[in-house]
């Protein structure tokens, strides 16, 4: 938005605020976020996938927290859908970048592969490759890859940094597909 962009964000319950220039879009669920995602980027050049929804939902819900019961409790479960591998099966010419949140057990060159096995199953055009230690800091370091096999390393900085300069990756593989982008293009971005 600083560089003039119109951004959506579908945002999940979380502990931070949205930009204040952002529109933005609040779900609950993963269902509600594939439609508010869906629907935002039918008139959007680029989605930016910041943060996963949960694999798996409870096949069924119930209000509030059920009774105990004695003996062991069943719990079944069913995948949620890949929202942004749904976003990039659709893109035609517009961007879809995700994220790669891997453990900083394994370290950066396996979050790498595994990051570019991310980036080819869902067909994104860059995956953001960072380790689980910038969840919860003011501060992120991440490998930007993209799909023609470059990467480009961002040392530790804030993540407003880290957040610019992603959306200007983004920004550049548009034009570099769609020529100049106006001022006015609609960026989403998602998390929860």
């Amino acid at each position: 938005m600083a560089a003039g962009h119109h951004a959506t964000v579908v945002l999940g319950p979380a502990e931070v605020s949205p930009p204040t220039k952002a529109d933005v879009i609040s779900i609950n669920s993963a269902l509600e976020m594939q439609e508010a995602a869906e629907d935002v980027f039918a008139t959007s050049h680029i989605a930016i996938a910041a943060a996963a929804v949960s694999d798996w939902r409870p096949v069924t819900r119930s209000a509030g927290k059920p009774a105990r019961q004695p003996g062991p409790f069943q719990l079944e479960l069913e995948p949620n859908p890949d929202i942004v591998k749904g976003l990039a099966e659709r893109k035609g010419e517009r961007v879809v970048v995700g994220f790669a949140l891997e453990s900083a057990s394994a370290g950066m060159p396996a979050a790498i592969d595994r990051g570019r096995r991310k980036l080819d199953a869902k067909s994104l055009d860059a995956v953001v490759v960072n380790l689980h230690d910038a969840v919860g800091s003011d501060e992120a370091e991440f490998v930007l890859c993209y799909e023609d096999g470059r990467e480009e390393s961002m040392k530790r900085a804030s993540k407003q940094q880290a957040a610019a300069r992603i959306v200007s990756a983004a920004v550049e593989l548009w034009k570099s597909r769609n020529g100049p982008v106006e001022a006015s293009s609609r960026v989403e971005g998602r998390s929860k």
